[in-house]
């Protein structure tokens, strides 16, 4: 009795069993969908819907592992197939093909069942999707193809089911279109690159070498100095590594921005905000490699393609790194720099959101070249690529022996590659620092304002006035030797105490005033306190201290380094006001007209100048062309036909430039305010020319103002 109880259990336990496996299966199977395994998840409201772009709840969210994306529940058949387990879905495939003769049930015929036409009977849904799941795996179909159904007896039942299967294949080649339709538009877009990548591998076979000493036969390197050899391998590093900057650099352009461009459809401003001024650091670089690889060429020995030597790149590199050249590095780099974080940001956020994008990244990175030039990594290198000049600069100088004059130009060219890059860290750190204060007043409570001495109201609008030098958390102690949390905005010429509440930022409203002039301050350290120091203002009467503390004692010493320094270089408050009004503002906009006059005054010299040179010039052809007797007869008409214009590139050149000397000489006698406001009154200037009286008031000369210049394009022409 107790062997049939436990045998009763176990059947139990066993058919609980099989329930439980079979349900999972069915669970599995629901869940499953373009070789998806998706799992339900919970997601903040923010989250998009990879393929339709729209939010998603938390009851609707599904998640596949295997490609990490995030879908709603209703989308889940629109979705392509996934990436990741393809591979998985052949194999398997492979697997349940061999077996899959053995799982189909015939059944004898019968009297009543009509004969119907042959199809593929799969045993279940999820081997349909796994036979399905590739287009390569095509036995497969074939082999269930050849399953006869003309041995399958049965009644209405099987007739019904039959019906089915029947519709269950028809579907599944629909499905099976689709599919390959799908993955036929993934991969059109691959004939653009190919050229440029195979473009790149052929002009990289002259650099493939790991060294010059290894480019070079070795019987050629035997005929050479140590020195020669070590300088020619650092010269060859430079050619190199500048190559692969030069491929980075088009492989952003040709791949990665004409991809988001033409194929994935991204805005134009959101790719030229991935990759800015990029057109313009292709050709900058493709120009220097270019005259790099001008001087390997020129350097081959007579019968060698391989063998060559290098002996002159200081003259090279100084016109790289002065002039107009070191200007256009300084102005790109500072720009593509300074925007990296944003950059990186925002094709991270795009890249999340949009499934078009994911595909084309995923199938242009297959490649052994592109698996290693991601975005992020080739974005990273452009910024890295100026620094990476004074190290090789420097070991080519430092080999350089017996030539005086190519050491000479390798350190005025390392010299001015140092300024370069001074100058681009200074723009970025600058530009970071504008947009850090931008930050920071987005973040100013619109309703903020402090209470200054000597009376007036500082609102948020003044910080964009100045510039901030420094930033930073301080520890604040006022009274009853509590600490604050305070952010110090360090100005050009203020210090601003800041507190955060709720996300926002305003005015620190404690036992002092939050706005501190650098004027008249004094910086001390606190007495054995490593990281304390006090601010003394004597700006105010009676006099204020504020007690500060540092997270360290080297922050203490940068802030005190920082504001002593911006101390010494505080604009007056009569340049600069603390609070300036509208009526102030206006006045020193106005100051700056004192200027013209100064201004007026070089122009009338040029002018002069000018008139003076074709004077010179014309007497000397009337001289060539009419002899000694008449140069006196000729001096005359000359000069008066001299800024006649008789092309129709300048038709008024003489009109133009004549009014402009006139009123050029009214400015000149009188104040540029006077001459300003008197440029629209009734007296305006004429200019006699030989027989011919022109006024300013002629339609001709259109009533110039001060800003006469602008008149004079014209005269370019002519």
């Amino acid at each position: 009795h107790s062997h049939l109880i436990t045998f009763a259990k176990e059947e139990m336990r066993s058919f609980t069993a099989q329930k439980e496996r079979e349900k999972e299966a069915r669970e599995r199977e629901a869940r499953s969908s373009n070789g998806h395994l998706f799992t339900s998840l919970s997601v903040s409201a923010t989250t998009l819907c990879s393929s339709c772009n729209r939010s998603i709840t938390a009851k609707e969210a599904l998640s596949c592992p295997g490609c990490n994306v995030t879908i709603h529940n209703r989308c889940r058949d629109s979705l392509a197939s996934c990436a990741k387990m393809k591979q998985r879905q052949q194999k398997l495939a492979l697997v349940r093909n061999s077996s899959a003769l053995q799982n189909v049930a015939l059944r004898t015929k019968t009297p009543m069942m009509k004969e119907r036409p042959s199809s593929a009977i799969y045993p279940s849904d999820t081997l349909r999707q796994s036979l399905l799941g590739s287009r390569r795996v095509r036995s497969g179909l074939s082999l269930s193809k050849s399953v006869s159904t003309n041995n399958i007896a049965g009644g209405i039942e099987e007739s019904v089911g039959l019906r089915r299967i029947l519709s269950q294949s028809t579907e599944s080649l629909n499905f099976r279109s689709r599919t390959l339709s799908m993955e036929s538009l993934t991969d059109e877009g691959e004939w653009w690159t190919s050229p440029l990548l195979e473009e790149l591998r052929t002009e990289g076979i002259c650099v493939q070498a790991d060294s010059w000493s290894l480019a070079v036969e070795p019987s050629f390197l035997q005929t050479l100095h140590k020195d020669v050899i070590k300088q020619q391998d650092v010269i060859y590093e430079l050619i190199q590594t500048e190559f692969h900057h030069v491929r980075t650099l088009r492989i952003m352009e040709g791949v990665y921005r004409r991809g988001m461009l033409e194929e994935v459809m991204l805005e134009a401003g959101v790719v030229h905000t991935i990759f800015p001024c990029l057109e313009q650091l292709v050709e900058l670089h493709s120009n220097f490699l270019s005259e790099l690889m001008n001087r390997r060429k020129d350097g081959l020995m007579e019968g060698s393609f391989t063998n060559f030597t290098i002996r002159r790149l200081g003259d090279l590199l100084l016109r790289q790194f002065s002039g107009q050249s070191a200007d256009d590095m300084k102005k790109l780099y500072s720009e593509f720099c300074s925007r990296h974080p944003k950059a990186v940001k925002l094709y991270k956020e795009v890249l999340t959101r949009d499934r078009r994008l994911q595909q084309f990244i995923r199938r242009v990175c297959r490649g052994p070249l592109l698996r290693r030039h991601g975005v992020q990594e080739c974005i990273l290198l452009v910024t890295q690529r100026i620094t990476k000049y004074p190290v090789l600069i420097q070991r080519i100088l430092d080999n350089t022996k017996g030539c005086e004059e190519e050491a000479q130009a390798l350190k005025k060219a390392l010299h001015l590659l140092k300024e370069l890059i001074s100058s681009v860290d200074q723009e970025v750190l600058e530009l970071d620092r504008t947009r850090r204060l931008q930050e920071i007043q987005a973040r100013l409570d619109p309703r903020a304002q402090a209470e200054v001495q000597r009376g007036g109201v500082f609102r948020g609008g003044e910080l964009l006035r100045r510039k901030l030098l420094h930033d930073g958390t301080i520890l604040w102690k006022v009274q009853g030797s509590r600490m604050k949390d305070v952010q110090v905005l360090l100005m050009s010429d203020i210090l601003v105490f800041l507190q955060e509440k709720d996300q926002k930022f305003t005015f620190a409203s404690l036992d002092k005033s939050p706005i501190v002039p650098l004027n008249n301050l004094i910086v001390r350290e606190v007495a054995n306190q490593e990281r304390g120091m006090y601010l003394i203002s004597s700006d105010s009467s009676p006099p204020e201290m504020y007690e500060l503390y540092a997270s360290s004692k080297d922050d203490r010493k940068t802030w005190m380094s920082r504001i002593q320094q911006a101390a010494l270089s505080c604009p007056s408050r009569d340049e600069f006001p603390l609070i300036e009004t509208e009526d102030k503002a206006l006045l020193r906009r106005l100051r700056g007209v004192s200027d013209i006059q100064q201004k007026d005054r070089e122009v009338l010299e040029l002018l002069q100048e000018r008139v003076t040179l074709f004077s010179d010039l014309m007497q000397v052809t009337a001289r060539g062309e009419s002899g000694e007797d008449r140069c006196v007869e000729t001096r005359t008409s000359c000069c008066r036909n001299l800024f006649r214009a008789d092309t129709p590139h300048a038709p008024k050149a003489e009109q133009l430039l004549l009014a402009a000397i006139g009123e050029g000489e009214e400015v000149s006698s009188g104040s540029p305010l006077t001459t300003m406001l008197s440029s629209s009154g009734t007296q305006k200037p004429s200019v006699t020319n030989g027989n011919q009286e022109i006024s300013s008031e002629s339609p001709d000369t259109c009533n110039l103002p001060l800003y006469f210049l602008s008149s004079f394009s014209p005269l370019i022409d002519f």
